[in-house]
C-alpha cells in the first residue's frame, strides 16, 4: 500500500491546504466520509469510475450529475482533476489520507468501534465521551462498524491500544484462563 499512499499524499496535501485556505476543511471532511461511503457501498459508482473504457469527461460529467450540489467546489475540483489524470482508483486513499492528515491538523483521535449490534445514539454519545477521556483530546472521531461475531458487547481500537468489552473477548479470556489452571 505504500505506492498508493505515496500516489495520495500530494492530492490529499493540496486538497487540505485549499480547504484550509477557504475556511472548509471541516465541511470538506465530512463530505469525504460521505463520499467513501458512496465508494464502499455502490459497485456500479465505483466500476464507472475505474472503468478504462468510460473517458475522462464522461467521468467528470457523471461527477457532476451525482455530486455537483452535493460536495465543495474544492472538492468537485479534486474529484475532475483525479479523473482527467486517470487518478479515481486512488480516490477512496486520497479521501483517507485527507482525513487522516485533517485529524492530525485538528488534534483528533481516530477510534475504531466494533459493536455486535448498532448503537443508539445514547450509547454512542456516552462511548465517544469515553473515548475521550481515554484518548485524552477534545475530539474524537469514531469509526463505527458492526461485527455480529462479538456476540454481545464491542470492541474499541485507539492507537494501538485496544480495550475489547465483548462477549467473545470474554468467552476467550475464560478459556485461556481455564487452560492456565489445568
Amino acid at each position: 500500500m505504500p505506492i498508493l499512499n505515496s500516489l495520495a499524499t500530494p492530492y490529499a496535501e493540496a486538497l487540505l491546504q485549499i480547504t484550509e485556505g477557504r475556511k472548509e476543511s471541516e465541511t470538506v471532511a465530512e463530505q469525504c466520509k460521505d463520499l467513501l461511503g458512496v465508494w464502499e457501498s455502490s459497485a456500479d459508482f465505483r466500476d464507472a469510475m475505474v472503468s478504462p473504457v468510460l473517458e475522462p469527461s464522461g467521468k467528470k460529467q457523471a461527477l457532476d450529475a451525482l455530486l455537483g450540489d452535493q460536495v465543495t467546489p474544492s472538492l468537485m475540483n479534486l474529484l475532475k482533476v483525479l479523473a482527467d489524470r486517470q487518478r479515481l482508483q486512488a480516490l477512496d486513499a486520497v479521501m483517507l489520507r485527507y482525513l487522516e492528515l485533517y485529524r492530525q491538523q485538528q488534534g483528533i483521535t481516530l477510534a475504531h468501534v466494533r459493536s455486535a449490534q448498532p448503537l443508539t445514539e445514547e450509547q454512542q454519545a456516552a462511548l465517544s465521551s469515553k473515548v475521550q477521556a481515554m484518548a485524552g483530546t477534545k475530539k474524537v472521531d469514531i469509526d463505527l462498524s458492526v461485527d455480529p461475531g462479538l456476540i454481545g458487547g464491542f470492541v474499541v481500537s485507539l492507537g494501538s491500544q485496544v480495550i475489547d468489552a465483548s462477549l467473545s473477548g470474554q468467552v476467550r479470556r475464560l478459556g485461556l484462563a481455564l487452560a492456565k489452571a489445568s
